[in-house]
Formats: structure tokens, sequence, C-alpha cells
């Protein structure tokens, strides 16, 4: 039998068990190193990701959006019978390769250029919200005072 420590344990932080599965799958997914890829800010609020696809057409890519997860695939297509290699270094394997996107992040374009695939994302701006929360009093039913509570969410 195994003992797991769990990050999330803490009685403080509610409602965060889905990131424990979130940082699991993360883990299982990041161990295989192909294709290697680049992540980097363009913008204020926005990123691209990078992914090396040389020899794969367009055609042979996808990128899709997989509850709140980036999934890139590559399959080429097997045309080559009719090839004979006396070395084969270029990879043409078919691929899959993920990644976990933030509540919120939103995916707004793919191109392919000189063997990359580019994907654009972008971040949702930081808000504040306040919200306020009525304090009943347990024996009159009635409202005895209000409570604000402000949570500020920043990128």
């Amino acid at each position: 039998m195994t003992t797991r420590l769990s990050l999330f344990n803490s009685p403080l932080l509610l409602g965060f068990d889905h990131f424990e599965r979130t940082l699991d799958r993360v883990s299982k997914a990041s161990a295989d190193g192909y294709p290697p890829y680049n992540i980097e800010q363009i913008g204020a609020d926005q990123l691209r990701i990078t992914v090396a696809v040389a020899g794969f057409t367009s055609q042979d890519l996808s990128v899709q959006i997989e509850n709140n997860q980036l999934v890139i695939r590559g399959r080429q297509a097997e045309d080559e019978k009719d090839r004979v290699y006396l070395h084969r270094g270029i990879a043409a394997r078919q691929f899959q390769r993920s990644f976990v996107l933030a509540e919120g992040i939103e995916v707004t374009g793919a191109s392919t250029d000189n063997g990359l695939l580019h994907i654009d994302l972008k971040r949702p701006l930081a808000e504040t919200r306040v919200k306020t929360v009525e304090i009943k009093s347990a024996a009159k039913g009635q409202s005895s005072k209000t409570l604000d509570l402000t949570q500020e969410q920043k990128a």
C-alpha cells in the first residue's frame, strides 16, 4: 500500500481537488519529449505555443480543445512504400501533445510556417469581483448585518 501526500489536503483549500487530478494528467503527458515545443509571451495578454512539426503538413495535424485541454495530434500519411532509406534520422511517428488550459484562456488561431506549428492564445483580463453575503440571525431569521467579501483575480 502506498500513501500519497496530497498538495490540496488543507481544509482552507475548498473545491481544489480537480487541480490535483489535472496535475496528475500533466505529469503523465509531459513524460514524452516529442515533439519539442516553446511557449512564449507575445503580448500583455497573449501567448504562443510553437511545436516543431518538420515533415508534417497542415492536413497531417489537428488542434482541438477537449475539456480545458489543448490537444495537438500529428499523423502522417503512409505513402513511403517505394522509398528505401539507407539512414532514417528524421522522426515521422505520430504524436499527441497536450496542454492544460486555465479557465478563460482562449485559442485565437493556429498556423504552420517552416516546419513549425504556431498556436496563439489569449488570457482573460484580471477582474475584481465583490459579493455581499447577508448574515441572518439564527433566532429571528432576520438579517442583523452584512459582510462584504472582496475577491481579486490576477493573471
